[in-house]
């Protein structure tokens, strides 16, 4: 039984396919992490000092996420290209009642970069989340370093709604975050038409 309307699903478009990340995934996780460690380390969530939790490996991660998507406060989505293992698409903090809004975060291969795939990847979860899952407004929070995921943000056309000083604990420290946002009213088109016209 499922928390979430919507979830589980695969999602596929072009080359691009989103589907529920797995225990399996495992190795080529751990294969694109370490491949792309520098990549992504500025850009990692951290533990702050003195927090009791401790960084988990991936069977604890996954195990923990898929508890989430079945309580329905998340969807854990892995990002294949070509059939290949390239990322992860994550939909956080779902908040149903008078909500019914979430926060999406998302990562990627090095590799693949640059072609268009993580724009696609989000607009397809948006699109999803808006549609199918029945939630009014996805947020995405940007450090304002990250030109990479600010480019994506700005392809997609979302709108910015904030910033949040000392938002997130990230490589090591307590970083500022942009805050943007897409809610059902502002793509009645969908965020993979709007892509696919860019």
């Amino acid at each position: 039984m499922t928390g979430t309307p919507g979830w589980p699903v695969v999602l596929q478009h072009g080359a691009v396919t989103l589907r529920p990340i797995e225990g399996t995934d495992g190795r080529d996780w751990q294969a694109v992490r370490e491949r792309n460690i520098e990549w992504l380390r500025r850009w990692e969530a951290t533990m702050p000092p003195g927090s009791s939790q401790r960084a988990t490996g991936y069977r604890d991660v996954i195990r923990h996420l898929r508890k989430l998507a079945r309580e329905g406060a998340s969807l854990p989505f892995a990002i294949e290209v070509d059939d290949q293992f390239s990322g992860q698409v994550t939909v956080n903090n779902v908040q149903r009642g008078s909500a019914q809004s979430a926060s999406v975060g998302y990562w990627l291969d090095q590799r693949v970069a640059g072609r268009g795939i993580m724009p696609l990847a989000v607009a397809m979860v948006v699109d999803h989340c808006l549609g199918p899952v029945g939630l009014h407004r996805i947020e995405v929070c940007v450090r304002p370093e990250n030109s990479n995921s600010l480019r994506v943000v700005e392809k997609l056309g979302l709108t910015e709604v904030g910033y949040a000083p000392r938002f997130l604990h990230i490589d090591g420290d307590w970083r500022d975050h942009r805050i943007f946002q897409v809610t059902a009213e502002d793509c009645p088109g969908g965020l993979v038409e709007r892509v696919r016209r860019h």
